[in-house]
């Protein structure tokens, strides 16, 4: 049995934070969340990683931690575009506070960055593709990933100038339950609020992603306190071999859906987007067991069946994550 840890999760109340606090207290830690919803629940406190007032009031009402997971953050490209005061503020100037949080209280880091650093590179997106290519073949492609990978940065500054110890992680394309549409969430999740509100969406062919169901993922995250090795980055998505289309996508979210291809349409390639990410997965599956067990067919059908119970297309009961998990 592992030893329980004290754990603060930032942007502990968003879709992969609320899952990733699940997940460690189930296995017996000890977790704080803090994020911007204003709410009573147990082990949670109101703060934005913009202000640094709001961050030390944290550590003066719970003491020290063990470990961080730092996931506050602003997401996505468009978003970053329509608002890009509050990306930059939150996801650097945020991530900064936190890094000088960490310097004085010495607690362990894990940093969510994005596998968005890589840009435009066309081979297989390594870790250590970001420190031995040149700068010319990684064209980052929106402020999103600019941010991500600033943040990076501060944090390898930190551990050389002050020892400070961080894991960083790319997530890619991680999707499923608690995951609330907004226009400018993943594409999972847009398509299927769209197709279960009958309403049109667009798919621009030519693009192929991995995928990875959030549980899969959340499981990977959780053994990083008892696998912490200090300025390790790790890539964690789905299997290599699920790589798809994204109009195969689209396909299953249709099926799961009940729907059919009247409600889409295709589009060539989308200008300033990715269309190839081949991912290499092998040092998250060495030093962190990262084994995704839910297919695309299987997780795209239980995100399905979460959003029908979420908007209310069928309030009998909730689906039980917790089984078939």
């Amino acid at each position: 049995m592992n030893k329980e840890k004290k754990i603060l999760v930032t942007g502990g109340s968003g879709f992969i934070g609320t899952n990733l606090v699940n997940e460690l207290r189930k296995r017996g830690h000890k977790v704080i969340a803090c994020d911007l919803l204003n709410h009573e629940l147990p082990d949670y406190i109101r703060c934005d990683v913009r202000n640094f007032r709001q961050l030390e009031r944290v550590f003066d009402r719970f003491g020290s931690f063990e470990y961080l997971y730092h996931l506050a953050a602003e997401y996505g490209r468009w978003n970053g575009e329509d608002y890009y005061e509050n990306l930059w503020e939150t996801n650097v100037i945020g991530t900064k506070h936190m890094i000088r949080l960490q310097e004085k209280h010495k607690f362990q880091m894990i940093f969510f960055s994005s596998a968005e650093v890589y840009g435009d590179f066309m081979g297989t997106m390594r870790e250590n593709v970001m420190e031995d290519a040149l700068i010319k073949e990684v064209y980052q492609m929106n402020d999103y990933a600019i941010t991500k990978w600033a943040g990076e940065l501060m944090c390898l500054n930190s551990a050389k100038m002050f020892g400070a110890e961080t894991v960083r992680v790319r997530p890619v394309n991680c999707y499923g339950p608690h995951e609330q549409y907004n226009p400018y969430r993943g594409f999972i999740p847009k398509f299927i609020y769209h197709a279960l509100h009958d309403k049109s969406y667009t798919v621009y062919c030519g693009h192929t992603r991995i995928i990875d169901y959030v549980e899969d993922t959340c499981r990977t995250f959780a053994n990083i306190v008892d696998n912490f090795i200090p300025g390790e980055v790790y890539n964690v998505g789905g299997r290599e071999e699920w790589e798809r289309d994204i109009k195969e996508y689209s396909d299953l979210v249709l099926k799961a859906c009940g729907k059919d291809d009247s409600l889409v349409t295709y589009k060539d390639a989308e200008p300033h987007t990715t269309k190839v990410k081949h991912m290499d997965f092998s040092k998250a599956e060495h030093d962190l067991h990262h084994n995704p067990k839910i297919t695309p067919d299987e997780g795209i059908q239980r995100t399905v069946d979460w959003m029908k119970w979420f908007y209310r297309f069928d309030r009998k009961e909730k689906p039980d994550l917790e089984t078939i998990a």
